[in-house]
């Protein structure tokens, strides 16, 4: 039996990219996923696939800004009689714009989803969770450095003391919250970016590629499951290595391969 046997988990913006990754890893190691996104149709058609493949996945219409949103999906969850063991705050979304150019209600909305979806998430679910239960949160390598997307920048930072906080009120009742930050991973809307960015992103990277949805999976299952059942308060950074040189890699660039010893 694998630790995740029959255990539900709520995994937000699980409709395609990374978060459809996570959700199918999870319901891999035997959970109950519950697949949510504001793209109701999309993440239908996710969790069609995976049931089709034999996983125990469902569906859910879940705006993560909305708190009626959330107290619906609670409520049917409460409804169900069954603990919430896991919840992954994956949903997010971007938006470009430096200092001088982002526009208040732009930035109002990017904070509204991803930092403040999470919280109303671990608000609405935990009352619902047993102990050993186990949330993760996803931030990004924005929240590591400074970042030209101030709305975007300003939220995964934001989310970093939500998840440090929550970690340490949840503690006493023995469920863990900890969050990751993903580096350049071969999404849809990153693959979408221009060619230069692309390849900029690519040559920040010590291992020189971008990082796959599936390579994040793996991770956040580790986080969720009770194989996991000390470590709470972490942030991990899954980015090829790209925070790793604090802003130098065009030094070791510059230098050229590592001599021999």
């Amino acid at each position: 039996m694998s630790a995740l046997d029959g255990r539900v988990v709520v995994v937000t913006g699980a409709a395609r990219g990374q978060g459809a990754a996570e959700a199918e890893a999870l319901a891999r190691a035997g959970a109950t996923v519950w697949a949510t996104d504001l793209r109701e149709a999309e993440v239908r058609e996710t969790a069609e696939r995976l049931r089709g493949a034999g996983l125990d996945v469902h569906a859910r219409e879940l705006d993560v800004a909305d708190e009626a949103s959330w107290s619906h999906v609670r409520d049917e969850l409460s409804d169900q009689g069954r603990p919430v063991w896991g919840l992954v705050n994956n949903a997010g979304i971007p938006m470009p714009g430096r200092i001088g150019q982002v526009e208040a209600d732009a930035f109002r909305r990017v904070v509204d989803v991803n930092a403040l979806g999470p919280l109303l998430g671990m608000q609405a679910l935990v009352p619902l969770m047993s102990e050993g239960g186990s949330i993760v949160n996803v931030g990004s390598l924005a929240a590591l450095v400074g970042h030209h997307s101030i709305a975007y920048a300003a939220s995964k930072w934001a989310l970093r003391g939500i998840s440090r906080t929550a970690a340490v009120e949840y503690g006493p009742r023995g469920i863990r919250v900890n969050l990751i930050h993903p580096g350049f991973i071969d999404t849809e809307i990153n693959a979408a970016a221009p060619p230069e960015f692309l390849r900029i992103a690519r040559d920040m990277s010590p291992m020189g590629r971008p990082g796959t949805a599936e390579e994040v999976a793996p991770l956040v299952t580790f986080l969720i499951s009770p194989d996991s059942s000390y470590v709470t308060g972490a942030e991990v950074a899954i980015d090829g290595g790209s925070s790793a040189p604090g802003g130098t890699k065009p030094v070791y660039d510059a230098l050229g391969p590592v001599p021999d010893a």
